[in-house]
């Protein structure tokens, strides 16, 4: 057992509009992902299952089959490798939860969220 907070955890300045911080276990990566309002995450897919749960603002994500606004209070999930991009419509907080773990992040290979 391990006890921590996100005060604890490191900030990656992933772009001007994007910042992040992860913790990763053996098998999951929780991630607290900030993101201006305007910051967009282009279209992208892992074969990490992905539960988004926006606490405060709002994202726009893009499926190949339409677009699905996800607000403060919701959650969305995000099947292995499908394809989808997110726009923030609002300053957003997304707490991320992905299983497996995302290797990409953990090795800085996250090339489409920097910049």
């Amino acid at each position: 057992m391990e006890k921590t907070s996100w005060d604890k955890v490191e900030t990656e300045n992933l772009s001007a509009k994007i910042t992040r911080q992860m913790l990763n276990s053996e098998n999951a990566t929780v991630a607290r992902i900030f993101l201006a309002r305007g910051a967009i995450v282009p279209r992208h897919s892992h074969v990490s299952e992905q539960f988004s749960l926006i606490l405060s603002g709002a994202l726009k994500f893009t499926f190949e089959d339409g677009d699905v606004v996800v607000r403060a209070g919701e959650m969305i999930f995000i099947p292995s490798n499908a394809p989808h991009a997110a726009e923030a419509l609002e300053d957003t907080v997304d707490l991320d939860i992905f299983s497996p773990r995302r290797e990409d992040w953990i090795r800085k290979d996250d090339a489409y969220l920097r910049g």
